[in-house]
């Protein structure tokens, strides 16, 4: 008898996730503790429950300069080592908690140099976070793995900086390349030379693309840029034509991304409170999982968007009806396109995902 496919119970199966901000994702008790230690004025309030609530309605209110503004505490509080390390740590406890096995967690070190830390200070005292964090959840029975991407931010001229920081600390954890912030006017292509670079040197890069801005911006990320997975992609369905009937065109771009099996992290809470969908049913991740593109499932801020892999998941459920092979299905998909090692990924894939699916589906 299959389990029950519930949010209890999505806890308890394996995931793996690829896109979601370091900055994004803290605990509010945690915020409140680094404003208190660090001297930060600026919170609305300092009880937990409210400042998670006060995140949550700010990130939902459909106002891009209160969204702004909950990153502008989160990064606020994270101008010391200390304070990096403790965040970094309690994302890999509450990943593992959430019974995610592999993520990918990504940030931009210039957004934590206000207070004199260099970028190299900063790298090192995230890895340092997450091998504590891989340690504590370890010591719980919860083995999790932690790879980090290094995201440069697009409006900012830093990109190739960022690059080469990203292939000097590859060995040391950091698995990947990104770049973010506003996509509208700041084209991947502005950023070549660190793409360019970063192909030169064998690494690995994802690109923001097609969440705010459309098919020019994936195209560009692709076609120029040479990007291996897109950060969202969503608009990718403005090249996708259903008919009153059912029938399906692809355009060009639409089938070149399935094609190449290129994977699509995609963030379905987030593109909510961004407006690339008005609600979960319909979220172009339904098309898009029935086509069989390469979809992942992601969080993007679990802070702001009160959100877990669970809880993303689950949703997906209630809306679409999922069952557990469609959530492994997605699983799977987002181990292969991990920035780990073939062999790394493989040994996930076949060693803790497919057996911890086949115990639920029993």
């Amino acid at each position: 008898m299959s389990t029950p496919v519930t949010l209890e119970t999505i806890r308890t199966a394996p995931k793996v996730l690829l896109h979601d901000h370091l900055d994004g994702g803290l605990r509010p008790q945690t915020v409140i503790d680094l404003a208190d230690a660090g001297g930060y004025a600026n919170l609305p309030t300092t009880d937990a429950a409210e400042l998670g609530d006060w995140f949550a309605e700010a990130a939902d209110s459909g106002s891009l300069v209160r969204y702004l503004e909950t990153f502008a505490h989160t990064v606020g509080v994270m101008q010391n080592t200390d304070a990096i390390v403790r965040v970094a740590a309690e994302a890999a406890e509450d990943l593992a908690d959430d019974g995610v096995v592999y993520a990918e967690v990504r940030y931009a070190p210039e957004l934590f140099t206000e207070g004199g830390l260099v970028l190299e200070q900063i790298v090192e005292a995230v890895q340092e976070g997450f091998r504590q964090g891989e340690a504590t959840a370890a010591a719980r029975g919860k083995k999790v793995r932690i790879g980090t991407l290094l995201c440069a931010m697009r409006q900012n001229a830093r990109s190739l900086e960022i690059a080469e920081l990203a292939v000097r600390y590859r060995d040391a954890g950091v698995v990947g390349f990104d770049i973010a912030g506003p996509e509208a006017g700041f084209p991947p292509t502005r950023n070549l030379d660190a793409f360019e670079y970063l192909r030169q040197q064998n690494a690995h890069f994802t690109i923001h693309a097609g969440e705010a801005f459309g098919l020019p911006s994936i195209w560009e990320a692709l076609q120029h840029c040479g990007a291996e997975r897109l950060g969202h992609g969503v608009r990718i369905v403005d090249d996708i034509k259903v008919e009153e009937d059912g029938t399906v065109h692809l355009g060009r771009l639409a089938a070149y991304v399935r094609d190449r099996r290129i994977p699509l992290e995609m963030c379905p809470s987030s593109n909510l409170q961004t407006g690339a969908a008005a609600s979960i049913a319909e979220h172009p991740i339904g098309l898009l999982h029935r086509l069989r593109f390469r979809v992942t499932v992601n969080t993007d801020n679990r802070l702001m968007s009160h959100c877990s892999m669970s809880s993303e998941m689950a949703a997906l459920v209630e809306a679409f009806g999922y069952s557990w092979a469609d959530l492994q299905w997605f699983t799977v998909n987002a181990m292969k396109s991990a920035f780990i090692g073939f062999d790394e990924r493989l040994a996930i894939i076949n060693d803790v995902i497919k057996p911890g699916y086949a115990a639920l589906q029993a």
